[in-house]
């Protein structure tokens, strides 16, 4: 507490809060299309991130499960690959590529891609591995191929919490792109990051307003397609 320097008596004036906050209402509405139109983008880019991600990260996780690693060194090497992606920030990849690909929504969708890759890939693993070996067995002892069994005796078992560990992810991404977004990745998040700067507190009031909207959203799709499939 004392290198964080936590202080809750720093709240005793409440006085320039409420003045700020009185500088967001009413909400600026005659920008309300560009807003929808950046707010689509990040839509986009978090969707395309974190599909693309778990179409990576699928097959990648049955070679980083011990019941369904072909050898050894296969199962060290990629669990070693997802730990790296999943240990840089997606922010870290945007910054990177970023520079190399210039300012826009496909380098912020690749940096939501590589990290979700590692996060992904780490979760289906697990999930995997906790399986019931049993389908699996059966299939094999009557003559179906390795990559046949694993699809028709492991994926269905742990196919409904696939979507659960996706859906997350997807409002994680939605978040991430508002940060990538003030780094130059376009969407949402620029437009919020640049009427914050220019001090256009009523625009930012209803970007945060759309935001909200977003996420609230995506959650109760997730919720409804995970009560759908189990």
């Amino acid at each position: 507490m004392r290198m964080t320097e936590f202080d809750l008596a720093k709240f005793r004036d409440f006085r320039n809060m409420i003045d700020f906050l009185h500088e967001w209402f009413p909400m600026e509405t005659s920008k309300l299309d560009g807003m929808i139109s950046d707010s689509l983008e990040t839509i986009a880019m978090a969707f395309l991130g974190s599909f693309l991600g778990l179409l990576i990260a699928l097959p990648i996780s049955f070679a980083a499960a011990k019941n369904t690693a072909s050898s050894s060194f296969l199962y060290q090497f990629t669990r070693i690959i997802l730990s790296f992606m999943r240990s840089i920030p997606e922010i870290v990849f945007g910054l990177i590529l970023l520079t190399v690909l210039g300012l826009g929504p496909f380098p912020a969708v690749l940096a939501i891609l590589f990290h979700n890759i590692g996060v992904l890939g780490k979760l289906i693993s697990e999930l995997i591995e906790s399986s019931d070996p049993g389908p699996k067995e059966a299939l094999e002892a009557v003559g179906a191929k390795r990559w046949f069994a694993y699809l028709f005796s492991i994926l269905p078992q742990i196919w409904p919490n696939v979507l659960s560990h996706y859906f997350y992810r997807l409002e994680v991404a939605i978040r991430t792109s508002l940060i990538l977004g003030f780094i130059g990745g376009g969407g949402i998040g620029q437009r919020l990051f640049i009427d914050f700067k220019t001090f256009q507190y009523s625009s930012v009031s209803m970007d945060v307003f759309i935001i909200m909207v977003i996420v609230i959203c995506v959650d109760l799709l997730g919720s409804y397609v995970r009560n759908k499939v189990i």
